[in-house]
C-alpha cells in the first residue's frame, strides 16, 4: 500500500512558503502523493492552486485532490482545463479525485443549489471527460492543454453512500473513502468493487483513504485544535473525530496495517498541523 501526506492547506494562518517547503520535505521523504481537502467557506487554500505550487518544486511525487468540491466549480470546461494544465504542468502527476462535500455553506456561498448534487457532479464528471477526449467546441478545435494520460487525468471519486460508489464505479478510475475506520473502509471498498463489476468495468478500481494524524510532543493538542475546528459544525460529533487521529507512532503503525490489511491502495495521512517537522515525524512512523 502507497502512503501519502497531506498538504496542510486546511489549516488556519499556513503560509504559502510553509507549503511549499513541505511539498520539498514530502517528495524527499518518500511519500506517494500530495493530498488537499477541498472547502470554499473557510480559511483554507484552493486545491488546484496549491497543488501547482507544489508541482513546481517536485518532481516525483502525486499531486492528489482528496477531494475536490466538483459541484462548486459550475464552468465544467474551465474546471477541466485548469486540471489539464496541472497534469501538463506537473508531467501527468495529478490525480484529480472528485465529490460534494459535506456542507451546505460552501453551495449557498457559490449561489447553487444545496439539492441535487450528486447530478451536479456527474454532469461535471461527463464535461470533463469531454473536454479532455478533445471534443471540439470552436474554430482552434478543442479545449486544450491535453493531458498527458489519454482521456485525461486520473479520476477518482469519492463518498460513502450507495449512490457515490456506483457513481464510482460507473464513471471513475476509482473511490476514495474522506475519512472513516478501516473496517468502515473494508465493507465500502467491498461495495465498489461490486459495482465496478455490475457496471461491466474490466479490472480493479484503485482505492484510497484518508486518516487524519498530529504527532510529537503536542499531538493530542494540535489534534484537538485543528479538527475541533474544523468540523465544529458537526458539534459533539467533532470531538469523535478528532479523537479518532493517530496521534502516536503506534497508532500511524496501526492504521497503516489495518488499511493495507483491508485492501487500502493509498492511504493518505492528512496533517493537523502545519509545522514541517511533521513531515519527519510521520515519515520516521510509518518507516519504523
Amino acid at each position: 500500500m502507497d502512503v501519502g501526506i497531506g498538504l496542510p492547506t486546511t489549516v488556519p494562518d499556513t503560509e504559502g512558503r510553509t507549503l511549499v517547503e513541505w511539498a520539498k520535505r514530502a517528495e524527499e521523504a518518500g511519500f506517494s502523493t500530495l493530498g488537499t481537502i477541498g472547502r470554499l467557506v473557510y480559511p483554507n487554500y484552493d486545491d488546484l492552486i496549491a497543488l501547482a505550487a507544489a508541482a513546481a518544486v517536485t518532481e516525483r511525487i502525486r499531486l492528489t485532490t482528496s477531494i475536490l468540491i466538483a459541484p462548486l466549480h459550475a464552468n465544467g470546461a474551465l474546471l477541466a482545463k485548469q486540471a489539464a494544465s496541472l497534469d501538463r504542468i506537473s508531467g501527468g502527476r495529478l490525480v484529480l479525485a472528485v465529490g460534494i462535500g459535506g456542507r451546505d455553506d460552501d453551495y449557498v456561498a457559490s449561489g447553487l443549489p444545496t439539492t441535487g448534487r450528486g447530478s451536479q457532479l456527474e454532469e461535471r464528471i461527463e464535461e470533463l471527460k469531454r473536454v479532455w477526449s478533445g471534443e471540439e467546441r470552436g474554430h482552434a478545435g478543442a479545449i486544450g492543454p491535453t493531458p498527458t494520460r489519454k482521456g485525461g487525468p486520473e479520476l477518482v471519486i469519492g463518498g460513502h453512500d450507495e449512490a457515490a460508489l456506483r457513481r464510482a464505479a460507473r464513471l471513475g478510475d476509482g473511490w476514495i473513502m474522506g475519512g472513516g475506520t478501516p473496517e468502515m473502509f473494508a465493507q465500502l471498498a467491498a461495495k465498489v468493487d461490486q459495482a465496478w463489476q455490475e457496471a461491466g468495468r474490466s479490472g480493479k478500481p484503485r482505492k484510497l483513504s484518508l486518516a487524519y494524524f498530529a504527532l510529537g510532543p503536542r499531538a493530542r493538542e494540535l489534534a484537538d485544535a485543528y479538527m475541533k475546528h474544523y468540523y465544529g459544525w458537526l458539534g459533539e460529533f467533532a470531538d469523535q473525530i478528532a479523537a479518532g487521529a493517530a496521534v502516536s507512532e503506534e497508532m500511524v503503525k496501526g492504521y497503516v496495517a489495518a488499511f493495507e490489511q483491508n485492501g487500502c491502495d493509498e492511504l493518505i495521512m492528512i496533517p493537523s498541523s502545519s509545522e514541517l517537522d511533521q513531515v519527519r515525524l510521520l515519515a520516521e512512523a510509518v518507516k519504523s
